[in-house]
């Protein structure tokens, strides 16, 4: 059997998207592991859900470091510790610095709320509510130094429903979220593990 590529997984709350990539990682042939789960915050949920399925987690408190650069330097430790090869953000609410995007140049995937490049940033749904949009989704893209704009790996889109609130809308979105990511990052590692 190939050898799978060890993934990372960069979370600040519930990790539900964590979760659907750990799961999905379980079946026979995936091409990715999750090695490692790391958050910004030590109270994120996600830190235990990632113990409870048997993967290794650990919180870097955000706020104990003097900043940016010093955070970011306890991240790289970290992942190069558990030999992750890329790095997967499931709500990481930090914005990585240019120099840190550099270093993991097509190794890092992010999942976003919206269809990119529209709805760029936060409250999407209340956004593409608001601007009375006939859909509605989310995307997948490698992570550059320019927020949310990576080139895009997968995408899915929900239909914004005329009785829809944030709420209700965002639960949609999710679904696809879950969907999406679990067959982006297998994409990816395959072709990583392909020297492609």
């Amino acid at each position: 059997m190939r050898r799978r590529v060890r993934a990372g997984v960069l979370i600040s709350g519930r990790g539900s998207n964590m979760s659907a990539l750990i799961e999905a990682a379980r079946a026979p042939g995936f091409a990715a592991e999750v090695a490692l789960v790391l958050s910004d915050k030590p109270a994120a949920a996600g830190l235990g859900a990632a113990r409870a399925a048997g993967v290794a987690a650990e919180a870097l408190d955000y706020r104990r470091f003097s900043g940016k650069p010093e955070f970011e330097a306890a991240v790289t430790a970290a992942l190069a510790a558990a030999d992750v090869e890329l790095i997967c953000l499931a709500g990481f609410m930090r914005i990585l610095s240019a120099g840190f995007v550099e270093r993991w140049r097509g190794r890092i995937l992010n999942v976003h709320p919206s269809l990119l490049p529209d709805l760029k940033g936060l409250h999407t749904h209340e956004r593409a509510i608001a601007e009375g949009r006939a859909e509605h989704g989310c995307t997948v893209h490698f992570v550059t130094a320019d927020l949310d704009a990576g080139p895009i790996v997968a995408q899915a889109r929900v239909p914004v429903l005329p009785d829809d609130d944030a709420d209700g809308l965002a639960a949609r979105v999710l679904v696809e979220e879950h969907r999406i990511y679990p067959m982006a990052l297998e994409a990816v590692a395959r072709a990583l593990r392909a020297g492609t």
